[in-house]
C-alpha cells in the first residue's frame, strides 16, 4: 500500500477498533448495568465488526469466507439494536422485558442456526444473492421503526431539544448514513463508496464521543429516561383541635412529671406519655410549635437552671446542669448560651447587678 491507502487504512480501521472497545467498556463498566447501555454496547460492536469487515474485505479482497460471514451476520444485529437502544431510552426501561428477550432469541436463533446449515463457506452464492439483500431489508424495517420512534421528539416539541435527546438523534443519523452509504455500495450505485461507509462510521463515532463527554456533566445521557415520578402527597397536617388539646397535655406532663430532668429522655418516651405516636410528636414540635425536640425539652431545663441560679448560692453551674437533666457541662453551657444567648456566669452577674441597684 501506498501513503494513501496506509492512512485511509488507519482511519477507517480506527473507528472499528475503537468502536469495539468503548463496546466493551459499556458492557464492563457500572453504566451498562442500564438497559439503554447495554444496547448502545451492542449496538457499536455489531457495527463495528460490520465496518472492520468492509475495510479489511476494500484492502485484501482474499479475505477468508468466516470473516465475510461474521461481518455479515454482525450486520443482522444493528437493527434490533439500535431499536431497543432508543426505544429503551425512550420509555426508560430499568429491566429487559420478556417480549425483548424472546425477540432476541429469535434473530440470535436465525443468525446462528441459519449461519451454520448455510455457511458462507459452502453457499457464497446464495449469501451474495439472497442473505445479504434479507440483510439490509430487515436492516432498513429497524431504521424505520426507530425513525418512528424519535418522530414525536422530532416533530411535535414545542421546546428546545434535551442533551439526552440529541444524543439519540445524533446515533440514529450516524446509523442511518452508515446503511446509505452500503446500501449505494450493495448496489453499485456509486463506485469506490464501499470504504466510505467505514469513514463515515469513524466519523459518527467520534463525534459522539465528543458531544458525550461534552455533554455528560449536564445530564448522563446513558440512563434511562425515567418517567417523572408523581407529586408526593401533600403531609397531612395535624387538625387545631388536636394541636390545642396535644400542646396542653404535653405541656402538663412534662412540666408535673418533670420528664425533661431525665438526661436519658427520648422522643418516643414523651409520646407515649401523652398517647400519641413518635411521629405525631414530632410533627407536632416541629411544624405547630417551630422547635425540634432537644429544644424544647432544653428551655424546661434552662428555665429551671436560671431559677435555681437566683436562688440556690450554693450550688455551682456544673452541679445545677445535672440536676435539671443535663449529663456534662460542655452540653449545659451549649444550650444555655444557645437559649439565653449568654452564659451562666454572666447570666448570674446580670441577675445581682438587677438586685444592688
Amino acid at each position: 500500500m501506498n501513503i494513501g491507502q496506509q492512512i485511509l487504512f488507519l482511519v477507517s480501521a480506527l473507528g472499528a477498533v475503537n468502536g469495539i472497545v468503548l463496546s466493551l467498556y459499556l458492557f464492563i463498566s457500572k453504566k451498562g448495568r442500564s438497559v439503554p447501555a447495554f444496547f448502545l454496547g451492542l449496538l457499536l460492536l455489531a457495527i463495528s465488526l460490520r465496518v472492520a469487515k468492509s475495510v479489511f474485505l476494500y484492502f485484501n479482497p482474499a479475505l477468508p469466507k468466516i470473516c465475510l460471514q461474521a461481518g455479515l451476520s454482525a450486520c443482522f444485529l444493528i437493527g434490533p439494536a439500535l431499536y431497543h437502544f432508543l426505544k429503551s431510552s425512550l420509555q426508560g426501561v430499568t429491566r429487559v422485558p420478556l417480549t425483548w428477550k424472546w425477540h432476541w432469541g429469535i434473530v440470535v436463533g436465525i443468525l446462528l442456526l441459519g449461519g451454520i446449515d448455510v455457511s458462507y463457506q459452502a453457499f457464497p452464492h446464495i449469501w451474495n444473492n439472497i442473505i445479504v439483500y434479507i440483510i439490509y431489508g430487515q436492516w432498513l424495517v429497524y431504521l424505520a421503526i426507530s425513525g418512528f420512534l424519535l418522530a414525536p421528539v422530532i416533530f411535535t416539541r414545542t421546546q428546545p431539544l434535551k442533551t439526552n435527546e440529541k444524543f439519540w438523534l445524533l446515533v440514529y443519523g450516524g446509523n442511518l448514513f452508515v446503511f446509505v452509504v452500503y446500501l449505494l455500495a450493495l448496489f453499485k450505485v456509486i463506485y469506490g463508496i464501499y470504504i466510505c461507509g467505514a469513514l463515515a462510521f469513524s466519523f459518527f463515532l467520534y463525534i459522539t464521543i465528543f458531544f458525550y463527554l461534552h455533554s455528560a456533566h449536564i445530564e448522563n445521557l446513558l440512563h434511562p429516561a425515567l418517567p417523572a415520578s408523581p407529586d408526593k402527597p401533600e403531609k397531612k397536617k395535624i387538625a387545631a383541635t388536636d394541636v390545642q388539646l396535644w400542646t396542653e397535655k404535653l405541656e402538663k406532663v412534662i412540666h408535673d412529671k418533670e420528664l425533661y430532668k431525665d438526661p436519658n429522655l427520648k422522643l418516643s418516651d414523651v409520646a407515649r406519655a401523652i398517647n400519641i405516636s413518635a411521629h405525631l410528636l414530632s410533627q407536632l414540635l416541629n411544624e405547630n410549635l417551630g422547635k425540634s425536640f432537644s429544644t424544647y425539652i432544653n428551655e424546661y431545663r434552662i428555665n429551671l437552671a436560671c431559677k435555681l441560679i437566683m436562688t440556690n448560692e450554693l450550688l455551682t453551674f456544673e452541679a445545677i446542669g445535672y440536676e435539671v437533666g443535663f449529663n456534662s457541662k460542655s452540653t449545659f453551657y451549649t444550650a444555655f448560651k444557645k437559649i439565653k444567648d449568654t452564659t451562666p456566669a454572666l447570666f448570674k452577674e446580670s441577675i445581682l447587678k438587677t438586685n444592688y441597684k
